[in-house]
């Protein structure tokens, strides 16, 4: 696809599957903006987070513990902000038609939107285990995704039907 028609698909598009896509990119975006937010801390540039009140959550204790620090000799909120980056840029790839043009594109961002799923879910055990308190932020971001998993299964559903040769007509 040339640029310019990328260009203007992308933002003038109206296609459903477009429209979640764009659902998908703000809570991508959430998600970098939490771990920016948390790399400010955790890197010194700010000295505190805000949190709620009570013992459950806790996001300067959280990002603050050994588990924070405990993954490639750095804090874990860049970390953060590159994978959902990486996401985004994954749901931004491809015209407004990707699931019948391209499919493999978004079965591509689907397995990235489920491993996002489950690292979450993964990272918020170790966090309660060993912390005994959850980080606020990041609870957010898991939140959003698995909800970009779940508006995401429409072109997911769509890219399979078409690697396989099903037909949408029937649907």
């Amino acid at each position: 696809m040339e640029p310019r028609q990328l260009s203007y698909e992308l933002r003038k598009g109206d296609a459903p599957d477009l429209n979640r896509r764009r659902q998908i990119i703000g809570l991508s975006m959430l998600g970098t903006a939490i771990g920016e937010a948390i790399s400010l801390y955790q890197t010194g540039v700010i000295d505190k987070l805000p949190t709620l009140p009570g013992s459950f959550f806790d996001a300067n204790k959280v990002d603050a513990s050994d588990y924070a620090y405990s993954r490639f000799n750095s804090p874990d909120g860049p970390l953060m902000t590159v994978n959902y980056g990486l996401t985004a840029w994954l749901v931004s790839m491809g015209g407004e038609n990707r699931a019948q043009d391209q499919p493999l594109v978004p079965l591509a961002m689907g397995a990235k939107l489920l491993f996002d799923a489950f690292l979450t879910a993964q990272l918020a055990q170790e966090e309660w285990n060993d912390n005994k308190a959850l980080c606020e932020y990041c609870q957010v971001a898991t939140l959003a995704s698995f909800a970009s998993l779940a508006i995401a299964a429409p072109e997911l559903t769509t890219a399979f039907q078409t690697l396989t040769g099903q037909s949408n007509s029937a649907s």
